[in-house]
């Protein structure tokens, strides 16, 4: 069968258990945009918040090269590493804060999605992963399609919000080359502020999209033909012929312990071929007649013989044997009901036997 029919017969919602079976192996719905939206608003939380406050102090010590150059000695091995440590570590308290808002953006999106949990399937090496006609299949199929679409929208997003934005700035930029050098930090980080900003917003409609498309392609991926629910069923209900035969078989053994107590019965009321019921009453053991087999047709024939060959009194009664049948219930004493029915055949049964 080819992919094309597999997929056209996979017609059913996919059940509970095979969207948590799909979960625990690392299959869930995750969109790559939201990450890169999230990405997109931490380098805006990060101009606005920790690179504004360290620009200015990152521009003044850098500019220091430009201004006083004479300040730096450079005249040994260990004077240009103390010079590199002294940048590093200007730099680095530049870049650091930003580097922890992205990183916590970027986690915040793929939780927002989903729970983190460690699969190992995940990092299972498997041949579709490999597999060139797979890879073929994923570049220019579907997921390959809406891949290429959503890439081509954010670079025209880009490239158009960029022109639009270095359009109306372009002023700004020339003037930019006749102004004091230690300006020029402050003017592109405004930019780029503004430049973030008009990004974002143009992404909002391609990350909730991509939300949306990332769900149902996930759900539509776990749909299930007939044939896979009904195995599903059998899997978790059972196999319909399994508990057939064990239901059979759990009767078999019921039926042969039913029988085996006949012998035991102090009497049998029959219907002559339809009905049979082997009671046995002690007084030393309950305080009515117990039922120890019940059966109709041959069953009820098989106990009837079983009964006559061990010398149990067989008493025909048809409208007793046949509603007690409905009423009594093996291995528990007959309903007061039938009492006073009871008691006139024991009556007989003795009153005979004396």
């Amino acid at each position: 069968m080819s992919d094309t029919d597999d997929k056209d017969s996979k017609t059913e919602a996919p059940s509970d258990k095979k969207v948590r079976d799909a979960v625990e192996k690392g299959n869930i719905p995750f969109s790559r945009e939201a990450p890169m939206f999230a990405s997109i608003l931490g380098i805006l939380l990060a101009l606005t918040f920790a690179a504004r406050s360290t620009t200015n102090s990152l521009t003044e010590k850098l500019s220091l090269f430009i201004n006083r150059p004479q300040d730096f000695r450079l005249e040994s091995g260990p004077d240009a590493t103390a010079l590199m440590q002294a940048v590093a570590l200007e730099v680095g308290q530049f870049l650091i804060p930003i580097i922890v808002i992205l990183a916590a953006c970027s986690l915040s999106a793929s939780i927002f999605q989903n729970v983190p949990s460690l699969v190992s399937e995940r990092i299972r090496p498997q041949w579709n992963r490999i597999s060139p006609m797979a890879g073929w299949k994923r570049i220019f199929g579907l997921p390959g399609l809406v891949e290429f679409s959503k890439s081509l929208f954010k670079f025209g997003t880009v490239t158009l919000v960029s022109l639009l934005l270095l359009r109306s700035e372009q002023y700004k930029v020339f003037n930019a080359m006749f102004t004091d050098p230690s300006l020029l930090p402050e003017l592109m980080l405004t930019m780029a502020m503004r430049l973030v900003s008009a990004i974002a917003i143009a992404t909002i409609v391609l990350v909730a999209a991509d939300l949306l498309w990332a769900r149902f392609k996930w759900r539509n991926d776990l749909k299930m033909t007939k044939q896979e629910v009904k195995e599903e069923y059998k899997q978790m209900e059972g196999d319909p012929m399994v508990k057939a035969r064990m239901r059979s078989l759990a009767q078999d053994r019921s039926r042969k312990r039913m029988l085996a107590a006949v012998p035991k019965a102090t009497f049998v009321i029959a219907n002559p071929t339809h009905f049979a019921i082997a009671m046995r009453y002690e007084r030393s053991e309950a305080s009515a007649p117990i039922v120890v087999a019940k059966g109709k047709d041959l069953i009820a024939l098989k106990i009837r013989e079983i009964a006559e060959k061990s010398g149990v009194p067989v008493i025909e009664d048809k409208p007793l044997a046949r509603s007690m049948y409905d009423h009594v219930e093996i291995d528990r004493m007959i309903p007061p009901d039938f009492y006073k029915a009871v008691a006139q055949i024991l009556f007989y049964i003795l009153t005979r036997s004396k």
